[in-house]
């Protein structure tokens, strides 16, 4: 009688073990993460690290995995989130790659494979000077709003709001970027993200030192206490007066960034112009022998002529 109940108690005993062991082998997720993902909040996760998923994208799993063991992910995704661009890194390293092959293709076709190769490699890298480009100028609008939103904050802090509510309130009333990035904080508050880290991670996606000096503030306020008006008052008449000295030496240096702007791609222009109009018309220039150090000298002291001029108007303020 008993020999039934026995071999049933240890049986259920067993498929018991069986579902605990799968369960210590199966990699566990944090509710809070899961959640983070799902409303785009990926920079809190982790330490702040933005993580791709080699699930998130079947069709690019392979890419995916290949970023991973080169360590490029992390960088790529934190590009793209500096720049506001939709995308994931494999979906970058895939439109690079489909430029590539079509600078290439039109390089070959219209001249010689020395040619292709240089217009796909122009084509391909094209992608990431435009996260830089795009990255700049958001962050420039993020500081040229930095004053004004601070006078918002100073004024919603002193009428009695508190510090949550003075950011939501920003959230709404700034325009983008930083309404935006202000709505992602207080959607990772309201998600369980403590308002400091929420804020850290702001600062790290848009890379200001401006920025830096108010969320350190409000730290040291969350710490030790005070008046967070009063000091994010000197704060805003600070980065004002900055913008403000900025603003004139980037009116003093335009001619200069200009001059070092034209000069540096018109030959790139007349080059790809020439080569496209006259099919072999630089095919003495990579023939066999010492000609084939003229356009690497070329190349060379164009890029070093560009960089010692961006070196010299770029004043730091």
């Amino acid at each position: 009688m008993f020999g039934p109940i026995v071999a049933a108690t240890l049986l259920a005993l067993a498929v018991l073990s069986l579902f605990y062991a799968l369960r210590g082998f199966t990699p566990q997720r944090d509710p809070l993460e899961s959640r983070l993902r799902e409303y785009g909040l990926s920079d809190y996760i982790r330490g702040g690290k933005v993580k791709e998923e080699p699930q998130a994208r079947p069709r690019f799993a392979l890419i995916v995995r290949m970023l991973h063991g080169f360590g490029l992910s992390e960088k790529l995704a934190h590009m793209l989130k500096r720049a506001d661009v939709p995308l994931t890194a494999a979906e970058l390293v895939v439109a690079m790659l489909l430029l590539g092959a079509v600078g290439f293709g039109v390089g070959v076709w219209r001249a010689n494979g020395a040619v292709g190769l240089v217009a796909g490699v122009l084509a391909a890298i094209a992608p990431l000077f435009y996260l830089k480009f795009a990255e700049g100028r958001r962050r420039a609008k993020f500081i040229n709003q930095l004053p004004d939103l601070l006078t918002l904050l100073v004024g919603s802090l002193r009428a009695g709001y508190g510090l949550s509510q003075a950011i939501d309130l920003v959230a709404h009333e700034v325009p983008p970027p930083a309404g935006k990035e202000f709505a992602i904080v207080m959607r990772a508050v309201g998600l369980g993200v403590p308002l400091q880290r929420a804020l850290d991670g702001m600062a790290e996606r848009i890379g200001s030192d401006d920025l830096d000096l108010m969320v350190t503030a409000i730290n040291v306020q969350y710490e030790m206490g005070g008046n967070l008006s009063t000091v994010l008052e000197t704060i805003s008449e600070t980065i004002r007066e900055r913008v403000r000295v900025l603003r004139e030496v980037q009116v003093l240096t335009a001619q200069q960034r200009l001059t070092g702007t034209i000069l540096a791609f018109i030959p790139v222009g007349l080059s790809i112009g020439l080569a496209i109009a006259r099919p072999g018309y630089f095919d003495p220039f990579f023939e066999p022998g010492m000609v084939r150090i003229l356009p690497i000298m070329a190349i060379s002291m164009m890029v070093v002529g560009f960089g010692l001029i961006q070196m010299i108007v770029n004043i730091k303020v």
